[in-house]
């Protein structure tokens, strides 16, 4: 609209200005060539009859029958008189002046030209546009050829320049209007052209935003409309296929989640035997010995394995939810270092009476897959130190070992990442460090991984001191109806990690 508008200014203003100079040349021209004419006609007329010596009275009678005319102008004669020499007879003597006239006119005027084929005659008619007082005025002069007084004229500009003014006002009220009418069709041609694209703008932001069933209404058959239907085609694809991933994402996560509760039957019969094998072990051949330990490890393995793997289904599917509890964080800790039998090779530094409200089941399963990720990938003494920073809580567990590698820094939450592809199988589920994650998140917390510069790895856990704000949001999701109808065990908070340590 803006520049629709200057556009139209530009060629409005334009076309006035032109015309007013136009208006105004013709004006001007047709005023002065009319006095002009008449001012020549009357100075030969009334100056004829005058003897070649005239009295000044006669002279003054000459200039006033010169003035009594149709165009208005006021007469100045000047010649040699009988009685006081030069005498300068004006028509008004009290507006028209010799110093009136401008010096340059005067010069013109006097000057006498050589006669030649040409040049016919010696003296020629002179003009000039002035101001006095404010009004304009046009001055005129010539010397009568063959002897006579010199004469000027003084014609009032005035009724012109006010039609001029008026023609100007016009022509400004014309370019208002014009301008008004750009700025009208300018809104149309928006309303037609930019209101499309703009609801085009907004639609693209809300199917980013993930409403995917936006959609334009399409009307006319232009390039506009092409491109409506082309979002809406685009659009329609995308919900589509997005309804097909996330169908196939729940399916996987049912698929995950029922082959782990189905797992946990046979599992629990197994884990029994085991354990009954595992009690007779010193009774056992020799030969049979270590084949019946693997057998018990690599149960407890697959046991954690499917425990964790349920745990992880729950956070995909968005059913953890939180158990708050007033909780002594240096308490907690403590209880869940002896609770593992790590009391030896763990430093606490907790002041006493730093009190949390959290889910004191889930702050054990991160405690313990940090700190058994520690004392397994890391190197002794394991240092826990518990701080509070403001509004949250900080616990850093720092081991003493090689440090974590700077290409593996980034995926060491990541859920079965190995740090070496050669080594696709080891103790840990690789689901440790990631439970631990989701078990912040959920908490409106974060854990972040870097090295020390004095040797050895840091994992720093940032928890809020309150979590009943995301306790109450999660408690309304439910009542939404978004609440899942699983038991939530809390993960098994066994410290074993995602095996991205060397």
């Amino acid at each position: 609209m803006l520049v629709f508008g200057l556009v139209a200014l530009t060629a409005a203003v334009s076309a006035s200005a032109i015309a007013y100079w136009l208006n105004r040349d013709a004006v001007l021209t047709r005023t002065q060539d009319s006095a002009l004419d008449e001012f020549r006609k009357s100075l030969k007329d009334d100056t004829d009859p005058l003897p070649s010596v005239p009295t000044c009275s006669e002279l003054r009678e000459a200039a006033g029958r010169m003035a009594d005319n149709t165009q208005k102008y006021e007469v100045l004669l000047i010649t040699r008189t009988k009685d006081v020499g030069s005498c300068p007879a004006a028509s008004d003597k009290d507006l028209f002046t010799l110093d009136v006239v401008p010096s340059s006119l005067r010069r013109a005027v006097d000057q006498k030209r050589p006669v030649s084929k040409g040049n016919t005659a010696p003296y020629h008619l002179y003009w000039q546009r002035i101001t006095l007082g404010g009004t304009p005025y046009l001055v005129g002069g010539a010397k009568v050829n063959g002897g006579g007084p010199t004469g000027y004229m003084l014609k009032s500009l005035d009724t012109e320049r006010q039609d001029l003014n008026s023609l100007a006002w016009s022509l400004g009220i014309a370019t208002g209007l014009a301008l008004i009418g750009a700025a009208l069709l300018a809104q149309a041609a928006a309303a037609t052209v930019l209101r499309p694209v703009q609801r085009l703008g907004e639609a693209a932001h809300r199917l980013g935003e993930g409403h995917l069933d936006t959609r334009l209404q399409v009307s006319g058959s232009d390039e506009l409309a092409n491109l409506s239907h082309t979002f809406n085609r685009a659009a329609e694809r995308l919900q589509k296929r997005v309804a097909e991933l996330s169908a196939r994402e729940a399916s996987s996560r049912r698929f995950v989640a029922d082959m782990s509760h189905e797992l946990r039957t046979p599992l629990t019969a197994i884990t029994a035997v085991t354990e009954v094998l595992e009690e007779e072990a010193d009774s056992l051949d020799p030969m049979i010995a270590p084949a019946v330990q693997l057998v018990v490890s690599e149960t407890r393995r697959l046991n954690d394995l499917v425990e964790n793997l349920m745990e992880v289904t729950r956070f995909d599917a968005g059913t953890a939810r939180l158990v708050l509890d007033d909780v002594d964080v240096a308490d907690q800790v403590t209880a869940c270092i002896d609770a593992r039998a790590w009391l030896d090779a763990v430093e606490l530094d907790a002041a006493r009476g730093i009190v949390s409200r959290l889910d004191p089941r889930r702050l054990d399963v991160i405690l313990a897959n940090l700190i058994g990720n520690a004392l397994k990938h890391g190197g002794s003494p394991v240092r826990v130190s518990v701080r509070t920073d403001g509004d949250e809580l900080l616990i850093k567990v720092r081991d003493h070992g090689p440090g974590i590698p700077e290409d593996v820094l980034p995926h060491v939450f990541d859920r079965f990442y190995k740090a070496s592809a050669s080594r696709p199988r080891s103790e840990g589920s690789g689901l440790g460090l990631s439970i631990a994650m989701e078990n912040a998140h959920i908490h409106g917390g974060d854990i972040s991984a870097a090295n020390s510069p004095e040797g050895g790895a840091v994992f720093t856990l940032r928890l809020p001191m309150d979590a009943s704000r995301i306790a109450s949001d999660e408690a309304e999701d439910e009542r939404d109806g978004s609440a899942g109808s699983e038991r939530d065990d809390g993960g098994t908070g066994t410290g074993r990690d995602e095996e991205g340590r060397p």
